[in-house]
């Protein structure tokens, strides 16, 4: 295993040295500059902006107000009179809105917090963060410096396992853990409680859960009835997460959640799965949830499945079509992908979304989430096409 990343700079005419911490991948600054309180927004901004990191030993408070003035400030409209293209194509638009979601990132990113070895944040008026640390990073054995804006995601996320979101179709609440994707739009939930459970299951009560994730999907097919499911994950974080939801739901007799690449051994009359929707590169591992790059994912499901259902069995893939509007992949490439690895379409189900995005005309992808649609697709094993 690679030593972790440190981050180096000086401070009171000393070398100083700490461990970098950064679930997004960033690489350690090599520019690093100590501030505190009496630095200004402007001149933050503008630092950060040339890529110098600012280590803050001011009032934690401050430091918070800093990071939003920061923001509000990135976010501005272009000044008057500035002529900003208009992207030509909504793919175009998309490739636009990373490109600048991901360099407000960057210069957010650079407003630094030290954390010392049991994550306590030696700041004035810092609250006691150490639980959410602990749950995101496991046991701290060194001090580390972190992004201000990581500590607001990792906090954001400890405040989401412990209040839990609630899942209409499970009548209960799902616990996400810090990187792994949560269950905040129902649409696709819903589609799996609704759709019509194969027939072949009343000979062999069992299904598979491609890429569990919170397990959500297989404590859905557990509520209704199927008697053994067995639940897949590459992911630690997403491993130890289904294991807890799954606990938690009281469903650990009926749900098995292992480490598995794809599939597990073995054939099942139902076998669903709910890969990324965006055949996209991630940015950080915290986006593996969001995007499945060249639909490797998507892909690999459709080529293995015809080999692990049972004769009669169908497999569901549940996926939305926004990477269609967004001219990411076409709707003939995906029944070409669909027939290539020997299955059929025996139906399937849609559903339009309702989260906030999807109404918002100020959205520059407003046009795609419009006309957006998630379907489940019910497969079944056929011929292959040459």
């Amino acid at each position: 295993m690679q030593p972790p990343p440190v981050i180096r700079w000086t401070e009171g005419g000393e070398a100083r040295s700490a461990r970098w911490r950064s679930e997004r991948g960033a690489p350690p600054p090599t520019k690093v500059m100590v501030v505190d309180d009496t630095i200004t927004a402007d001149e933050a901004q503008g630092l950060a902006g040339q890529g110098v990191a600012l280590l803050w030993r001011g009032d934690f408070h401050n430091a918070r107000q800093m990071l939003t003035a920061i923001a509000h400030r990135l976010d501005r409209a272009p000044r008057k009179g500035k002529k900003v293209a208009a992207p030509s194509s909504r793919m175009d638009a998309f490739n636009a809105e990373r490109q600048a979601r991901a360099q407000r990132a960057r210069t957010l990113g650079m407003l630094l917090v030290p954390l010392e070895a049991d994550y306590t944040t030696p700041l004035r008026r810092a609250p006691d963060y150490r639980e959410a640390f602990l749950e995101a990073y496991g046991p701290g054995d060194e001090p580390s410096v972190v992004s201000l804006r990581e500590l607001q995601g990792v906090v954001g996320a400890h405040e989401w396992r412990r209040k839990g979101v609630d899942v209409k179709a499970l009548g209960a609440k799902i616990h996400p853990h810090y990187g792994v994707f949560a269950p905040v739009r129902s649409e696709y939930v819903d589609l799996a409680m609704k759709a019509p459970l194969p027939a072949a299951l009343a000979n062999n009560s069992l299904a598979f859960d491609i890429g569990t994730g919170t397990g959500v999907l297989a404590a859905v097919l557990a509520r209704r009835g199927v008697a053994r499911v067995i639940a897949t994950d590459l992911d630690p974080r997403a491993l130890a997460c289904a294991r807890e939801n799954i606990e938690r739901l009281g469903l650990s007799a009926t749900v098995e959640v292992v480490l598995a690449n794809l599939f597990p051994e073995g054939r099942a009359p139902l076998v669903v799965c709910n890969p990324p929707w965006v055949p996209a590169r991630p940015s950080s591992p915290l986006e593996h949830g969001i995007y499945d790059f060249e639909s490797r994912m998507l892909k690999g499901f459709l080529q293995g499945l015809a080999a692990h259902l049972s004769p009669g069995g169908e497999g569901w893939l549940i996926l939305s079509d926004l990477a269609v509007h967004l001219g990411l992949r076409s709707h003939d490439e995906m029944l070409a992908s669909i027939a290539a690895a020997g299955l059929v379409v025996v139906g399937h189900l849609d559903a339009k979304p309702t989260h906030p995005r999807s109404s918002d005309v100020a959205d520059p992808l407003y046009g795609a989430r419009k006309a957006e649609v998630t379907s489940l697709w019910r497969l079944a094993a056929g011929a292959i096409v040459p």
